[in-house]
């Protein structure tokens, strides 16, 4: 069952990239305190989550943070070295958490996944954005189909 506002954000483990490598965090210790954005994509390195999901978030980021986000994160189900290395491709830089959900346990418990067999994926995560305040998902835009835009950084700023 997909997530809805007002429930608690699954708080699951995850990898980060770090200097050391790849680290496990909870969820919550990333997005639980104040108000943060998660947006989900199918894929890193694809092509719709490369030229337009992810760039929309660096773009406005700042206007994101003037808006009272203190966390942006983008999750997908990828593993740590492949979302850090899209991160940098991209310059995501420190604008964003990058958090990979290699297993997809985040977005299983999330109820977002994706099936992506017929085009060589497997499970992925659905496009989606959420506003989440204190753990609490405030705000949930789901894509109904390809394309990024329920779930851009400009409709995220337009719910804030």
């Amino acid at each position: 069952m997909t997530i809805t506002a007002g429930e608690r954000v699954p708080d699951v483990q995850v990898h980060i990239m770090t200097d050391e490598g790849p680290r496990l965090v909870r969820v919550l210790d990333v997005l639980g305190t104040g108000k943060a954005v998660l947006f989900a994509v199918p894929g890193a390195f694809t092509p719709t989550c490369t030229d337009y999901h992810l760039p929309g978030f660096i773009m406005r980021a700042d206007e994101l943070h003037a808006k009272g986000v203190e966390t942006i994160a983008c999750i997908a189900v990828n593993d740590a070295f492949v979302m850090s290395a899209w991160g940098a491709g991209c310059g995501v830089g420190d604008a964003l958490v990058m958090l990979a959900d290699g297993n997809a346990e985040f977005t299983k418990a999330m109820g977002l996944e994706l099936d992506g067999t017929s085009f060589g994926l497997g499970t992925r995560s659905q496009r989606y954005a959420a506003v989440i305040e204190d753990g609490i998902v405030t705000a949930l835009q789901v894509e109904e189909g390809p394309g990024v835009d329920r779930s851009s950084a400009d409709a995220v700023l337009g719910l804030l």
